[in-house]
């Protein structure tokens, strides 16, 4: 069994798993300001809720359903231009963190306002006759109460990224997809196939295990 890996290219193997986290890691970092911006601001601006509008939060809505809606590969191809516009090229690693940040953010967006809506209205109101002002009513009682439901987001957004950028070795988006689709599909290696699921699945196992592990932690206090 460990002869049918001897094959193996294992620097080109670790080499690219590296890639993977520097593009989910980057990825995730601009979709946890961007969308728990969104987030907020869908939340706010939702029925009921202090900054009530519903020509914004229609348009918001709209919008986050439409990129929500699009595969990822499309998604990819569509914005190549853009893409190119802002880094320079829309292959390799580089070319590969924008569409994972639009197709990211709408997502996170979502799962953050879901993990707002989960706040006792109470808490809010109490802060509300204490005299706080809006920006501490979301950053002092609204974050801090939904911090676990942020947490999980996180988490679940980090783990659809890095399914996300192993759809882009589809476009030579680098990392472990890319590795896959070059020398394990193109050239029916199927050692290498059975590898990089593996590192995939390793991967994912651990963000889920840290995430799930915070989660934990921040709800006993």
């Amino acid at each position: 069994m460990i002869s049918y890996f001897d094959e193996i290219n294992w620097d080109l193997m670790f080499k690219a798993t590296r890639e993977t986290l520097y593009m989910m890691g980057v990825s995730l970092l601009f979709t946890i300001i961007l969308g728990l911006a969104l987030g907020i601001i869908l939340f706010l601006t939702g029925p009921g809720q202090m900054l009530q509008n519903k020509i914004s939060y229609f348009v918001l809505s709209l919008v986050v359903n439409m990129l929500r809606s699009v595969p990822f590969v499309i998604l990819m191809i569509l914005i190549m231009p853009l893409t190119k516009m802002l880094i320079g090229t829309s292959i390799g690693v580089q070319g590969a963190i924008p569409p994972l940040v639009v197709a990211a953010v709408p997502f996170f967006a979502r799962l953050v306002e879901a993990a707002l809506r989960e706040v006792d209205r109470g808490v809010q109101e109490a802060a509300q006759a204490m005299g706080a002002t809006k920006w501490q009513i979301v950053w002092h009682v609204l974050l801090r109460e939904a911090r676990t439901g942020l947490i999980a987001a996180v988490t679940i957004t980090a783990i659809t990224l890095v399914s996300y950028t192993a759809m882009s070795g589809i476009i030579g988006g680098g990392g472990l997809g890319d590795l896959a689709q070059r020398l394990g599909y193109q050239r029916f290696r199927t050692d290498v196939m059975i590898v990089t699921v593996a590192f995939l699945l390793v991967l994912v196992q651990v963000l889920q295990m840290a995430g799930d592990a915070l989660v934990k932690h921040f709800s006993r206090k």
